[in-house]
């Protein structure tokens, strides 16, 4: 039993999606693992990024939007942790707040679920490819520039079901929420990073919580995996040197192997006419500055220019 958890209760703040849902539930169970006697209740609330869902995330604001809500049921001490996709997390916490644990990251690739066809060359000319994400739009139209891509909002079961309704010829989707649902039998095809680089943070699930919460950054540490903390601290860094957002076209996989760490970035135009695309090696102990350092690469070759354009636009 660890000190001072036995008897005392840690409230998670969730989103009611079932994939948010389910990951509130993998970490409950997780921290009463690690912690016998320790009471763990889900707060499931709606955010403003569930309840709107006819229009992109990039025109309502981002990302940030799934979280505002949650985060303020930790400032307003409702709740103890936030559990969080951390591809939904802006790089850049607000004050007063800090992830305290990262768990191991599942597949972090994106999957095409095709209606007919197993891959992006078998679609036919001109199929609808559902997705409202800017990266994965820009990435599928450097490759299929003959695709027509209609926007894709909602729970991962409203996306599905616009698939097989005909309403759409193919859709792309997170690897790790398909699977995490049980739904990885829908998967097509799993886009390998050189054809589709995933989102900063994808395939991980983070914990929030208050920075001066000494009991539950305690509570939560016994979660942590180390690996998946150094390679996010990369990406992260990346991400936030760009000044990336949802409404950005940005990408990057970090991967270790030993004591280094390989970082892919990438930064695009929306419609794929261009991608800007570098890697950096070197020791995983300097992974924050890694992500800073490939960022001023590709800031440098072209990509600043592009993302202020996007950000007036």
């Amino acid at each position: 039993m660890s000190a001072g958890s036995a008897g005392a209760v840690l409230r998670i703040a969730t989103r009611k999606s079932p994939l948010a849902l389910w990951q509130a539930e993998h970490v409950a169970a997780l921290l009463r693992g690690a912690h016998a006697g320790l009471n763990v209740e889900l707060k499931p609330m709606s955010t403003q990024g569930d309840r709107i869902q006819d229009r992109s995330l990039a025109a309502i604001g981002g990302k940030g939007l799934f979280i505002k809500e949650l985060e303020a049921a930790l400032a307003e001490r409702r709740a103890d942790i936030a559990v969080h996709s951390m591809k939904d997390v802006p790089a850049e916490m607000p004050q007063g707040f800090v992830i305290a644990a990262f768990l191991a990251r599942a597949d972090p690739r994106d999957a095409l679920l095709c209606r007919r066809g197993s891959a992006l060359t078998d679609l036919p000319a001109g199929a609808k490819l559902g997705t409202s994400s800017l990266r994965r739009q820009a990435q599928i139209l450097a490759v299929r520039p003959d695709l027509c891509i209609e926007p894709l909002r909602g729970n991962v079961d409203t996306r599905l079901a616009r698939l097989e309704n005909g309403a759409l010829d193919a859709i792309v989707l997170a690897c790790a929420g398909l699977v995490r649902l049980g739904l990885e039998s829908h998967i097509t095809t799993r886009l390998a990073p050189a054809t589709m680089l995933p989102a900063v943070g994808q395939g991980a699930i983070g914990i929030e919580c208050r920075n001066d919460d000494t009991r539950t950054r305690a509570l939560v540490a016994a979660l942590d995996d180390a690996a998946t903390h150094t390679a996010l601290a990369a990406e992260r860094a990346f991400a936030q040197t760009l000044g990336g957002s949802c409404q950005s076209p940005i990408a990057a996989l970090a991967r270790i192997e030993g004591d280094r760490l390989t970082l892919e970035g990438l930064v695009a135009e929306p419609d794929g006419s261009r991608l800007l695309r570098e890697s950096v090696s070197g020791d995983s102990a300097r992974a924050a500055t890694l992500g800073e350092e490939l960022a001023r690469r590709l800031l440098e070759s072209g990509a600043r220019e592009l993302l202020e354009r996007l950000r007036s636009a």
